[in-house]
């Protein structure tokens, strides 16, 4: 018989071809290089996780913050209790709040015209709150439609009948629904008493607004305007809250509200 082969030479088993000091050797390589892969994608982990967020990171946190305050924010800081407005002149006055409406649903915040529109566009929410002039003579709705961001939003308003014109109809439609809350100078503000509609907009928000007088009266029985511009605090007070829920704050990633 002939020489056994190297596989079985000398009674000492292989694998592959190897002896088993030579796979102790190549099994240690393979560990290692196992290991130094490991030790490449934890560091690169911990880097990632460690550094400090890009320009657009922060962008794109600031812009999701800004998205989500409709729910994030308390009532009263979306609708703060008082807003300056400047009617005639150069002197300040305040409009008070008067109540806020619980219900949040796009289609029963505005009449159905509007409804169509800011459904199409992803509408998320309206919230409503509802303020009087200083004089208590005025009362103003005000109505915050979220949608998912400002593009969306920005094709809405685009599509949604604007501010009343001069020699419009007095009674306003399509429309924010009014919202009257009893024991207030806002009890009697009713659809019929809308006589003024205006919008605003700002970044993933449009502020629509719906304005008539605190004595209930009916819009169709007004024969002539007022003089002196009486709903003119509506636009301003829209202004001041879609500013302050769309301007963008300096992320904190360190904060569990951000999402950085």
């Amino acid at each position: 018989m002939g020489a056994p082969p190297p596989a079985v030479r000398a009674g000492r088993p292989t694998v592959l071809g190897l002896t088993g000091r030579q796979w102790m050797v190549a099994a240690l390589a393979v560990g290692c290089c196992y290991l130094l892969t490991t030790g490449i994608a934890m560091t690169g982990a911990w880097t990632t996780l460690n550094r400090e967020p890009t320009n657009a990171e922060l962008q794109v946190a600031a812009n999701k913050e800004v998205a989500r305050r409709w729910q994030a924010w308390p009532a009263d800081r979306i609708f703060p209790g008082r807003i300056p407005y400047s009617p005639a002149g150069d002197h300040s006055e305040y409009a008070s709040r008067t109540g806020i409406v619980p219900d949040t649903g796009c289609a029963q915040a505005v009449d159905e015209e509007i409804a169509v529109t800011i459904t199409r566009h992803g509408c998320r929410a309206v919230l409503r709150a509802t303020y009087v002039d200083q004089l208590q003579g005025v009362v103003i709705t005000v109505g915050v439609v979220a949608f998912p961001d400002p593009w969306k939003a920005d094709r809405a308003y685009k599509e949604l009948p604007g501010s009343q014109g001069p020699g419009e109809a007095r009674t306003v439609r399509p429309a924010l629904h009014a919202a009257g809350f009893p024991g207030t100078a806002s009890a009697r503000f009713t659809d019929e008493a809308r006589q003024d509609r205006t919008i605003d907009r700002g970044g993933p928000y449009v502020v629509l607004t719906t304005s008539g007088q605190a004595d209930g009266r009916p819009a169709s029985v007004i024969k002539r305007e007022r003089p002196g511009e009486p709903f003119a605090p509506a636009p301003q007070l829209a202004h001041a809250i879609a500013r302050s829920l769309s301007a963008k704050a300096l992320p904190d990633c360190d904060d569990p509200e951000w999402e950085c």
